[in-house]
């Protein structure tokens, strides 16, 4: 019986956050729909008033305070690590500077050689017979869970980020 009673519990606890869940995102789509609600208000007395203008003028003022607000945290956090830094040892400073590009290279000389031991593997075993059969390795051998991996690792190091530094 005891069995019995500590399954149909850890069956229903189971269930438990997604009937959570259920409840949270109903009273968020009310509240996004009480804000939607109140900026459609908000923007009707604005133009039945003519201040379309100043409307547009304000949603430019908040993008622009969102935008030093993020490069002032970027800023204070560059700072912080030099404060940090500036009180390490020199093979921590340097271990500190060495892990990013180390794990980026060894993902990439990992990536390239599964790659080549799969194309290897499939040209030699027999497995690709035709143009069609080539192409079907291919998507194997190049997935997109790969690509993705691979284009943000690239796309970090020789994105914009990398240009906004001093």
């Amino acid at each position: 019986m005891l069995s019995l009673i500590s399954s149909a519990i850890g069956f229903f606890a189971s269930g438990l956050p997604k009937v959570l869940e259920y409840f949270q995102d109903k009273a968020d789509k009310a509240h996004e729909l009480k804000l939607a609600q109140m900026q459609t208000e908000r923007e009707l007395q604005l133009a039945k008033e003519g201040f379309i203008a100043q409307a547009k003028i304000e949603e430019i003022r908040t993008d622009q305070i969102a935008m030093q607000t993020d490069a002032e945290r970027q800023g204070n956090a560059l700072e912080h690590d030099k404060a940090i830094m500036a009180r390490a040892s020199e093979w921590v400073v340097n271990a500190n500077g060495i892990v990013r590009p180390a794990v980026t290279f060894i993902f990439v000389v990992e990536l390239f050689l599964i790659n080549i031991a799969l194309a290897g593997w499939f040209m030699f075993s027999g497995e690709i017979q035709s143009v069609d059969d080539m192409i079907k390795a291919s998507d194997v051998i190049f997935s997109e869970d790969e690509m993705a991996l691979l284009s943000g690792i690239i796309s970090f190091w020789f994105g914009s980020r990398q240009w906004g530094k001093k």
